[in-house]
């Protein structure tokens, strides 16, 4: 597909979707989005604001520190800890340089000794000192609760909207690769037509992306053919779809390619959290998908996948490659 990487752009028609809906209303209108634009907000989501707002205060706390203090926990081999200021270059054939953001990668926080830790991308969280960011961590798990909750949500709506049992996803995300990704936009503006950009046009890697931003605009996605804003709606989450999704439903479910794109000169703070199945699961087409024309993706597994984005986005990945046969 050939995608103009210029900045000629609209506003982009992403509803939002009220979770105090009854099921079957929430998910026809989540199925409405799937298939158009792959994005959503939700709103009456059930995380507190409280929660959402220290989270914000900690991740500009840290992002504030000098860079000797960041490096303190710099991502090691299974990409968890602080990815410094253009490591990231999510649209490396488009882009002059990286990423104009800096973040911070954390998961489920595994001991070291585990069984589950023997797997790449598992293990323990690097986290900031506490006596260099008291309350830091604290507040990073209770937003990881709380959107993981919300995420729990989500699936079975997704699944009534595929006409699958409620439960189907469960299988699949008893031990899930969940992770949160704190970012921080330069103020440097993007250039589009010199491939410079606050993040390569990308799509993601796993089934749910649950996006908070800040009120300052940068979001856009690609569809009917241009790029087009997704603007802040305040005490929204911005929902859309990863690869995972649309290979299980063979296309018919969209993951949308997007990018920032920095127009004001500002900085930007944004976190998302990516929900994707086991590192182990099996993600091929659906079969009620394949009835009337063949898959298109090969089956994979959602380790693999998400392990080949890495080494071909992060500059500083140094884990596995590979998944293990057998």
């Amino acid at each position: 597909m050939m995608v103009s990487t210029t900045d000629r752009t609209t506003n982009a028609e992403v509803h939002v979707i009220d979770l105090s809906l009854p099921d079957r209303e929430a998910a026809a209108a989540i199925l409405h989005a799937c298939v158009t634009t792959g994005f959503f907000y939700v709103a009456n989501h059930g995380v507190k604001e409280e929660i959402v707002e220290e989270h914000w205060l900690q991740n500009k706390a840290f992002f504030s520190l000098p860079l000797k203090d960041k490096l303190i926990i710099l991502a090691d081999s299974n990409n968890r800890g602080y990815t410094p200021m253009a490591e990231e270059t999510l649209d490396p054939e488009n882009q002059s340089q990286g990423d104009t953001k800096e973040g911070l990668y954390f998961g489920r926080d595994l001991a070291a000794d585990s069984e589950e830790a023997k797997l790449p991308l598992h293990g323990p969280n690097q986290w900031p000192p506490e006596g260099l960011l008291p309350g830091y961590k604290a507040a990073m798990q209770a937003y990881m609760d709380a959107i993981r909750g919300l995420a729990d949500r989500l699936l079975p709506l997704i699944a009534i909207a595929l006409q699958l049992p409620t439960d189907f996803f469960d299988m699949y995300f008893d031990k899930p690769m969940a992770s949160l990704r704190p970012l921080h936009y330069s103020a440097q503006v993007s250039l589009p037509d010199e491939g410079v950009y606050g993040a390569g046009a990308h799509t993601d890697y796993g089934v749910l992306t649950l996006l908070a931003t800040d009120n300052n605009p940068g979001l856009q996605i690609y569809t009917e053919g241009k790029w087009a804003h997704v603007k802040p709606v305040p005490g929204t989450f911005v929902i859309n779809l990863g690869d995972m999704l649309e290979r299980w439903t063979n296309g018919y479910f969209r993951s949308t390619l997007h990018r920032v794109v920095n127009n004001v000169g500002k900085e930007r703070y944004s976190t998302a959290f990516f929900y994707d199945p086991n590192f182990t699961a099996r993600v091929e087409c659906l079969p009620q998908c394949c009835r009337d024309e063949p898959a298109k993706f090969p089956p994979t597994t959602s380790g693999q996948h998400v392990l080949d984005k890495y080494a071909a986005t992060h500059a500083g990945y140094t884990g596995a490659v590979r998944v293990a046969e057998g």
